[in-house]
């Protein structure tokens, strides 16, 4: 996407170096705005059952259309990303959930969005899904379809996930996760 006229004034924006070894940043030539291309921010969920199964989504919409992610979503302007994360939760795949601990953040060159992945425990609710899914479905963690998941991201924190990296020093997580292996008593 390109953008061509400034928010603030409505004057012609020029790619403009100002700063030595920066890249180039828009700025309006009329008032002097500088346009910077931020980064979005995004959360997602690996939900787990007290079973051990973790839920994906298959996607309704593109990009990954037809393929297969973990809850998630972008974060409301002023939105804890602990709350962002169950809250897409529970609009996703119809969901309560406890945050565990953080996965990990992945971002990625040339891409918008930066993802943060949580680790989360299913708490109530019902499995069903949204008007932006196909449907919605426990797997068995040998049962995961890596050659359907729609973005690197997912793969990546799935298999972080499976191999315990996760990190529970964060606000919003409970002490102790669960062995993402091991069946909740």
């Amino acid at each position: 996407m390109h953008f061509l006229f400034c928010p603030t004034c409505g004057g012609r924006l020029a790619s403009r170096l100002l700063k030595a070894g920066d890249r180039e940043r828009l700025v309006c030539e009329s008032c002097g705005f500088v346009f910077y291309l931020d980064p979005k921010v995004a959360v997602g969920t690996i939900i787990r059952a007290g079973d051990g199964r973790i839920v994906l989504v298959r996607r309704a919409i593109e990009p990954g259309y037809g393929q297969w992610v973990f809850p998630g979503g972008y974060v409301d302007r002023g939105e804890p990303l602990e709350t962002a994360a169950v809250r897409e939760a529970r609009e996703e795949c119809g969901l309560d959930v406890r945050i565990d601990g953080l996965v990990n953040l992945y971002s990625y060159p040339n891409r918008t969005p930066v993802i943060i992945v949580y680790a989360a425990t299913l708490v109530g609710g019902e499995l069903r899904h949204d008007e932006e899914s196909l449907e919605a479905a426990w797997f068995d963690t040998t049962a995961i379809p890596w050659d359907q998941l729609a973005f690197r991201s997912t793969h990546e924190a799935l298999s972080d996930y499976l191999a315990g990296r996760i990190f529970t020093n964060v606000r919003g997580a409970r002490a102790e996760p669960p062995d993402p292996l091991t069946p909740i008593p």
